[in-house]
């Protein structure tokens, strides 16, 4: 198919939504979230579905059907296209859709913030990792939750090198997100005085076969294997890194970006020992595992990434914030953005947390170890902590960033 015609498949599915959307009552309290995500990709089990049923499970806890909001969920797929994605984000605007949250992938996720800012929308981004969001590409419309490359570079890359990981290697998603996570992680290697050895940049979304790269990161001597990818990219280069017994070898492996759902899809004998960062853990405390337990009838075989909790966590914040404002307000992306930042987040799944001016939601962030298979004791029961960051240290400073929005 051409580009063009992907783009129309991806859009045909929500078309008959437009009447519907269009209509907004004078004095009515309705609502459109449309959760753009990849459905069918590998992103789709740290976004997808499970988002769509975070979405949902914050639309309950916020209370809508008793305040007497009519709220309404679409859902998209970008394909891992920043065209398709930023089309989809620019047709779902124009035809009544309030906020759009979720998108996993840096490229795709840059390309809606300026849609967001074209169209005055509010955009809630939880599953990119581009600190761009927050920096130089920031504007008024957009909010950053969950995490970012610089907290994964400095957590993970960090604890890897003081541990005595001081040769580096990288495997890289050869797009926005992956080539940013390495040059950030090659900065922190390099100030605490390591080196980077090598690198190799791979076609994304297009590998699935790891072999070769992985060879020649063997054959490099490096003492850390750096994988600056995401989702089943991350899971595929790990399991094919075990078979051909990279990790005997006695190189340690820093996989940048892994969610919870990474490792149950490696499983506890594969992914062991692993190093990795988090700002949310179901496990963690009563009131995670609350939130966990009254989404997981809405998702029973995906326990929620620190993604996807963070779109429960941004939408409740946005129905907060638009039940302060009124739903006439809600209009105006930067109006509802301005409000959000105005008031501090709370909930289940992070806390009492804040938005910085930035647009960046400020939450610690957790280094965790991943546990042997005897370790675990009920289902999904992965983790054990091993450093909480708080808030102020685990993002960069405001100043650094080089957004338009921050006041010298």
């Amino acid at each position: 198919m051409t580009r063009r015609a992907t783009l129309g498949t991806a859009l045909a599915g929500t078309a008959a939504l437009w009447p519907g959307l269009r209509a907004r009552a004078a004095g009515s309290k309705t609502l459109t979230i449309g959760v753009c995500s990849d459905f069918s990709g590998v992103y789709s089990d740290i976004g997808g579905k499970t988002s769509v049923a975070c979405v949902h499970q914050a639309i309950e806890d916020f209370g809508a059907a008793a305040k007497g909001y009519d709220i309404r969920v679409i859902q998209g797929d970008h394909q891992n296209k920043p065209d398709v994605g930023a089309g989809l984000a620019r047709q779902w605007f124009d035809n009544g859709v309030d906020m759009l949250i979720d998108v996993p992938n840096s490229a795709v996720g840059l390309a809606i913030a300026s849609v967001a800012a074209e169209k005055n929308k509010t955009y809630i981004n939880s599953n990119s990792a581009s600190s761009l969001l927050t920096g130089k590409r920031c504007n008024a419309q957009t909010v950053h939750w969950t995490y970012d490359t610089y907290m994964l570079s400095h957590s993970t890359g960090g604890a890897m090198v003081a541990n005595g990981g001081k040769s580096w290697f990288f495997i890289t998603a050869n797009y926005a997100f992956g080539q940013l996570l390495r040059d950030q992680t090659s900065a922190v290697v390099k100030a605490a005085g390591g080196t980077v050895v090598g690198d190799v940049a791979y076609p994304f979304p297009q590998t699935t076969d790891f072999s070769s790269f992985l060879l020649q990161a063997q054959s490099s001597g490096a003492q850390v294997l750096g994988l600056a990818n995401a989702g089943k990219d991350t899971v595929n280069s790990i399991k094919q890194a075990h078979q051909f017994g990279i990790t005997q070898s006695g190189m340690k492996i820093a996989g940048l970006l892994i969610y919870i759902n990474d490792v149950h899809g490696m499983g506890l004998e594969i992914a062991e020992g692993l190093v990795l960062t988090e700002s949310f853990y179901w496990n963690m405390n009563d009131h995670t595992r609350a939130f966990t337990k009254r989404v997981l009838p809405k998702t029973p075989t995906n326990y929620p990434s620190m993604a996807q909790a963070g779109c429960y966590s941004g939408t409740l914040h946005f129905l907060k914030a638009v039940d302060v404002i009124g739903v006439p307000a809600a209009a105006s992306g930067a109006s509802v953005v301005a409000q959000m930042k105005r008031m501090p987040t709370s909930d289940d799944a992070f806390g009492q947390c804040y938005i910085r001016e930035d647009g960046r939601f400020m939450c610690p962030s957790f280094l965790f170890r991943v546990k042997k298979p005897g370790e675990s004791s009920i289902p999904w029961d992965y983790y054990d902590l091993l450093h909480t960051t708080p808030a102020v240290q685990t993002f960069a400073p405001v100043a650094t960033e080089g957004c338009p929005l921050v006041k010298a």
